[in-house]
């Protein structure tokens, strides 16, 4: 049985490309090397998470990306940026569509970020100097 390495990897015309449509756009699956990696609590505002992109499936080269499409909307005190910053820089194929979200909830600000590419991350921060919930109660 023989195996393909990533780096090997060639996509036939006659297979069917993994695509997963989020907001009308085709995001493709056969362009990462894992869908949706966990990022903990990195999230990024904007790049490209290159180490998960194993080339463009249809024109096969592993090219830097192109940011276009590039949204910010306000919704509830909640900053939502969109953007498709994962097209191939040679045929403008689409590979993600990567979301970042801010919102400041209480004393903590909350970040988010879901893509095909970069991954999937959220975090909180405190605004406070002292964090509450490193303090240590003293009895």
């Amino acid at each position: 049985m023989r195996q393909l390495s990533v780096s090997s990897r060639e996509i036939s015309s006659s297979r069917k490309r993994r695509t997963f449509p989020v907001n009308s756009v085709a995001m493709c699956g056969d362009c990462v090397e894992k869908e949706y990696p966990n990022r903990g609590n990195t999230c990024l505002e904007n790049g490209s998470f290159l180490l998960n992109f194993t080339g463009c499936a249809v024109c096969s080269k592993r090219d830097f990306m192109l940011i276009t499409n590039k949204s910010s909307k306000e919704e509830d005190g909640e900053e939502i940026v969109t953007y498709d910053p994962d097209l191939c820089k040679n045929c403008h194929h689409v590979i993600a569509r990567h979301e970042y979200t801010f919102s400041i909830m209480d004393e903590f600000q909350e970040y988010t970020m879901l893509c095909l590419l970069c991954g999937k991350a959220e975090d909180t921060i405190s605004i406070l100097p002292d964090d509450p919930r490193q303090m240590t109660l003293l009895f």
